[in-house]
């Protein structure tokens, strides 16, 4: 089950760390908004090392389906109801901002950098069309109303952002990390003050910036209350058509759609981690109704941290940890969220944090909806009585029949069937 990106292309190796350092800033975790903030350091002039516990790129990062778009879902009508057009011009001034960043260092790396315009459909509710369409409006953006899609899907139409983009981010970070200053192999056991405590070695540093994916240190944060995680599954099918753009459901559990070469990337079967879904039966049914012709070629599984309010927690780290930071919950939009990510952390580093970046505030309330059901999964789980227990928190697990795992409902770590770790929070 490896994705096409981690399929076809090859990231550069590095050295596991082997005795004490010391540096200006250390990231922890080699995703690609940790690799992202690395090289806006670098180019700032700013020393610093990132440590990642396995090889960069193998997770979230290497299993995306790569579309960089500043359409993330219906999201701008709900930012500008919780918080007001403010903060709606800020989400989007930032997703801009990382979408014109990639466009320009994509002209000088090759790696299949390609304009499409994207689409957020709705199979039942042109409402929800109308409401999103009527707050970019307000907000300045003239997003487009569409009818008729090149999908085999009935739909109530769909909001297009025009000239967005798709590209490969293995070929992408490749370039972009091959003289960054990274161990691998290097696991952050422990932090004391901003000392990062490994099997072979201790770094030292001025400040520290967490990119693991999901906040790995509990006592700060809270982030085990407000984030949790969402599995969602993809085909890369030969002789399928072209759809000529990007789509995706604006539920969580749809559909989703883009060309990649010559082959064609389907995606859903969406679920919380820890909970059944439909997995790949419901893209294996829905290809073998509508593509009776397409050969299946890739496979794989990707796993998405969510918030509270579907907005990315990237600043410092709580309100209490100066020159400690966090970059998380990008929600399934990861390439615009890990760019902005790069350039609120490198800005807090250097003197010269962006405006935009108070709507991505780590401290904002957690008083939403999501809250409850989070504690209540949490309290639920807790409760269960089961020998298999996430080392996180102490949470049941369940066991995932479809990829042969044991999965955490309440904060979504997952592990082999022989107790090895998949995903965190879960550092062991």
């Amino acid at each position: 089950m490896e994705s096409i990106w981690l399929a076809k292309g090859k990231m550069p190796e590095f050295p596991e760390l082997d005795g004490d350092k010391r540096t200006d800033v250390l990231i922890i975790g080699g995703g690609i908004a940790g690799l992202l903030t690395a090289y806006m350091l670098e180019q700032k002039g700013v020393s610093c090392i990132l440590a990642e516990k396995g090889k960069i790129c193998q997770g979230t990062t290497g299993n995306t389906t790569a579309k960089i778009t500043f359409q993330h879902g219906l999201l701008y009508a709900d930012i500008l109801e919780r918080y007001g057009s403010e903060k709606a011009k800020m989400y989007l001034a930032a997703n801009r901002d990382a979408f014109d960043r990639y466009a320009e260092l994509c002209e000088n790396i090759d790696c299949g950098y390609e304009v499409k315009d994207n689409y957020v459909y709705s199979l039942r509710d042109p409402g929800k069309l109308e409401r999103e369409l009527a707050a970019l409006d307000k907000i300045g953006y003239s997003a487009e109303f569409r009818q008729q899609l090149p999908i085999p899907i009935k739909t109530a139409g769909a909001v297009c952002f025009p000239r967005q983009a798709q590209f490969d981010p293995i070929r992408f970070l490749a370039e972009i990390s091959k003289n960054l200053n990274i161990y691998e192999k290097t696991c952050v056991h422990e932090m004391i003050d901003r000392t990062a405590v490994t099997d072979r070695g201790s770094i030292r540093a001025d400040r520290v910036v967490a990119a693991t994916h999901f906040p790995f240190i509990n006592k700060h944060g809270s982030y085990f209350l407000k984030m949790y995680q969402h599995r969602s599954y993809v085909l890369a099918l030969e002789n399928a058509p072209d759809v000529r753009g990007m789509y995706v459901d604006e539920n969580r559990t749809g559909l989703s759609f883009r060309n990649a070469g010559k082959y064609l990337l389907l995606g859903g079967g969406g679920h919380r981690t820890g909970k059944p879904g439909g997995c790949w039966q419901v893209l294996e049914g829905f290809a073998d109704r509508h593509y009776p012709d397409a050969k299946e070629v890739y496979r794989w599984a990707a796993q998405d941290c969510l918030t509270l309010d579907d907005i990315p927690y990237i600043g410092e780290y709580s309100a209490s940890t100066h020159n400690m930071y966090a970059a998380a919950g990008f929600g399934k939009w990861g390439m615009t969220g890990a760019m902005a990510a790069s350039v609120i952390l490198s800005g807090m580093v250097t003197g010269d944090t962006p405006d935009w970046a108070e709507v991505f505030s780590p401290s904002r309330s957690m008083l939403r909806p999501q809250l409850a059901a989070n504690g209540a999964e949490a309290v639920k789980n807790l409760l269960t009585p089961s020998k298999k227990r996430c080392p996180h928190m102490g949470c049941a697990l369940k066991w995932n029949p479809d990829e042969g795992t044991y999965d955490c409902p309440c904060h979504g770590s997952r592990f082999s069937s022989d107790g090895k770790i998949l995903d965190n929070p879960a550092n062991e």
